[in-house]
């Protein structure tokens, strides 16, 4: 493991989900304790879009943006919302030069699929129908997200391709979680065990679906099939439940015809992109930044 960040895994909590409302607390707690974002150069609104939940959004505009992004937090579809979400938000609008829209899907297990999943679709068709406003190209939207988020943010791009949506231009996934299914995820002693590892993933996917059948739209590795989406980049960790699945999804989509750009860190494990003291972990932001920039401007 990379010596900067295994020096932070006794203080990671073993969290098994068991009570939502209890972790939510402590994922806030501990996102709050993360450095403040330069926020100069930006302009930063929170907005509801209406949909069938109103759902909340915080907008992220620096200056002579020419694209955006639907940007969807992680948490295990359990935890986080805009204020945990916004010292990352904010430094992907710095460092990408993006409208960020961030966005605060409704949480399971009071809201299992497919509340979170409608209510990014909405953020996506409200941003694709008011591009003007916010003064972008609506050729230039992407979707992004981490870890469960990006698992939403892939699922956008399944539905958009299938109901003829809106254009999405890129997708951007931070080791997305992408499939329920337990015998496809990786394993390991130090992947079993960081933060809970399968036993914390597998409550996540059960709060997530409640009493419904996972289906491509909740995990987008159960499409057959991956042709017509979005040219995509995909970022996974060497200790996290989701590896093989992640770069399995990145073969399947280039066998697909979709262009990806894979990254596999080393000595990384889920979640340690937030210890920003981590040189690791600055250059793998500063990819997500540099990665969304460059997808945007072409």
């Amino acid at each position: 493991m990379n010596p900067e960040l295994e020096a932070f895994v006794p203080l990671i909590p073993h969290t098994d989900l068991t009570d939502p409302v209890a972790d939510r607390g402590n994922y806030a707690a501990r996102a709050a304790a993360a450095p403040e974002p330069d926020t100069t150069g930006l302009e930063i609104e929170d907005r509801t879009v209406a949909a069938g939940a109103d759902v909340p959004v915080r907008i992220y505009r620096p200056h002579q943006a020419r694209g955006a992004i639907v940007w969807l937090h992680g948490g295990s579809w359990v935890m986080g919302d805009l204020d945990t979400e916004h010292p990352w938000a904010a430094r992907l609008a710095a460092l990408s030069g993006a409208v960020v829209i961030s966005v605060g899907y409704r949480l399971a297990p009071e809201h299992p699929f497919p509340a979170a999943f409608d209510d990014a679709y909405a953020v996506l068709v409200w941003a694709a129908g008011h591009a003007a406003e916010l003064g972008v190209d609506p050729e230039r939207i992407a979707v992004g997200g981490h870890s469960a988020g990006a698992a939403i943010a892939a699922s956008l791009t399944l539905r958009a391709r299938d109901e003829n949506g809106p254009a999405i231009c890129f997708q951007l996934l931070n080791q997305p979680g992408l499939d329920d299914r337990r015998e496809k995820w990786s394993t390991g002693p130090l992947i079993e065990t960081i933060g809970g590892g399968h036993e914390h993933a597998a409550a996540a996917w059960r709060h997530c679906l409640g009493s419904a059948t996972a289906t491509p739209y909740a995990a987008p590795a159960r499409a057959d099939d991956l042709a017509g989406l979005p040219p995509a980049f995909i970022a996974s960790a060497e200790f996290c439940p989701y590896r093989d699945v992640d770069i399995t999804y990145a073969m399947r989509l280039l066998r697909a015809g979709v262009p990806v750009e894979l990254h596999q860190w080393p000595g990384t494990f889920h979640g340690s992109l937030a210890i920003l003291s981590a040189e690791v972990s600055q250059r793998q932001f500063t990819e997500l930044g540099a990665v969304l920039r460059r997808a945007l401007a072409e």
